[in-house]
């Protein structure tokens, strides 16, 4: 979130402050902001991966807690649920805390806040520990889960609109690898035959060395304050819920995804967690690396047109995920699974990169130009993304929900694909009535007017 520019800068308090910062001002950006904010970006990089892999920790755990635990299938999806649910609703508090704090100094505390579950992990995991306690140091677990949008509403204050498709996807993608990245960890560990707290003590030192990094290469933007006005101008605009909606589909749809394969493949497909293992880094991984193609594609071609053809793929890969579910062809069904992970990665680049362009949309109609528009659009799109964020992550809790009470009714996954396919046909439905049609008829519309700003957003 950023000053809508009437108030003056406070006074530099140290610590890494910029007092000046300006990326729409190409001078400014070429001789001087690119290069303090790609350096901001990598660190951000950093601490938003190693929270993500602490956030999806659980979907790892649960392939390790064999018989001996004492837990259902049902519990594993349980468990795992409330872990994102908490990861989704501490994305709003964490969103603001970067007005608050400074994005550098809150990436600091952020990341050692991940030591908590981390710690607490390693000390209860172990057979006879009872499902309550489990399903406790696994909320504490969902800390990692607002690092996403704390690192997202930084990150977007310190690129220009132009860049913000590349930079947020980069900045995402490296976030969202942080999941197949601690499963290849679990996948060598429990190769070798060791237990999940030699995962964990590994990942306990790489987070004290992501909170030093941060406070050594990272900085913070005075001209992002704290502004309650933003918070509730964002969340009294429609796009805001309507982007949350389409973010259910497209991010919800990956960290729910990154949380239940594993499960689906031992629970349906009778694989071993060494087996289950072996493929359920590959979906998230390639979904990671493609967010960035995902925003890069949207800066070119339009997010709101790539968001479209991207939940056309999306349902045509649920169902071939439901033909392969009751066919029960395990290998059609991993490659459908991967092909969706993939196209979830694009959504979230694509989705993201919409949120900016929409603000900066909806500003330049109002008549506003050059550094105005780009200040209106960076501080209700910083506003709006913590709201996007927590509630598209929520779509993980439903994802693993659906997932739990297909297999207490039916024994499998189908009937969840079945729910998914149909959300997606909405999400279609949704983007193009509210970001091309509409679009599609206000400029035909409008074609011989008198020449002035237009509200449109096939372009965002």
């Amino acid at each position: 979130m950023t000053a809508t520019g009437t108030a003056p800068a406070p006074p530099s308090r140290g610590g890494r402050w910029i007092r000046h910062w300006d990326p729409e001002d190409e001078t400014f950006w070429k001789e001087t902001g690119e290069k303090i904010a790609r350096r901001n970006l990598l660190f951000s990089v950093l601490s938003e991966h190693i929270g993500f892999s602490v956030w999806t920790l659980w979907s790892v755990l649960v392939l390790f807690m064999g018989p001996e635990y004492g837990l259902t299938p049902a519990d594993k999806f349980l468990l795992t649920s409330m872990v994102t649910l908490v990861g989704a609703v501490v994305r709003i508090p964490y969103t603001f805390a970067v007005a608050i704090f400074g994005g550098r100094n809150w990436t600091i505390i952020s990341a050692a806040l991940l030591l908590v579950p981390s710690v607490a992990a390693f000390m209860v995991m172990e057979p006879g520990t009872s499902f309550s306690t489990f399903l406790l140091v696994g909320l504490l677990a969902g800390v990692g889960g607002g690092n996403f949008a704390s690192s997202m509403t930084n990150i977007n204050a310190f690129f220009p609109l132009r860049k913000k498709g590349w930079a947020l996807g980069l900045n995402a993608g490296g976030g969202n690898i942080g999941v197949p990245v601690i499963q290849l960890a679990a996948l060598a560990i429990i190769g070798a035959g060791g237990g999940p707290r030699v995962l964990l003590g590994i990942y306990i030192p790489l987070i004290v060395v992501a909170a030093v990094l941060a406070a050594l290469y990272m900085d913070n933007l005075e001209n992002v304050r704290n502004d309650t006005g933003a918070a509730k101008d964002a969340a009294r605009d429609g796009h805001t819920w309507i982007m949350s909606f389409l973010y259910i589909g497209t991010f919800g749809s990956f960290i729910g995804y990154s949380f239940a394969f594993g499960q689906v493949l031992t629970n349906q497909f009778g694989r071993t967690p060494l087996q289950a293992a072996y493929v359920t880094f590959i979906g998230p991984l390639l979904g990671s690396l493609i967010r960035p193609v995902g925003g890069w594609l949207a800066d070119r071609y339009g997010g709101a047109r790539i968001t479209l053809y991207n939940f056309v793929a999306m349902g045509a890969a649920t169902a071939v995920l439901i033909a392969a579910s009751m066919r029960k062809s395990l290998v059609l069904f991993t490659v459908a699974f991967v092909v969706l992970f993939v196209l979830t990665g694009l959504g979230n680049g694509s989705t993201y990169k919409m949120i900016p362009g929409i603000f900066q949309a909806k500003a330049q109609a109002e008549g506003l130009a050059g550094e105005a528009a780009a200040s209106y659009g960076r501080r209700l799109s910083g506003a709006s993304m913590g709201l996007i964020g927590a509630v598209g992550a929520l779509g993980g809790v439903g994802i693993n929900m659906a997932f739990r009470q297909s297999f207490l009714s039916n024994g499998s996954g189908t009937g969840a694909f079945v729910a998914f396919l149909a959300y997606y046909a909405v999400c279609f439905a949704v983007t193009w009535a509210v970001y091309l049609r509409r679009s599609a008829a206000r400029s035909q519309a409008t074609a011989t007017a008198e020449a002035k700003p237009q509200l449109s957003y096939a372009e965002v």
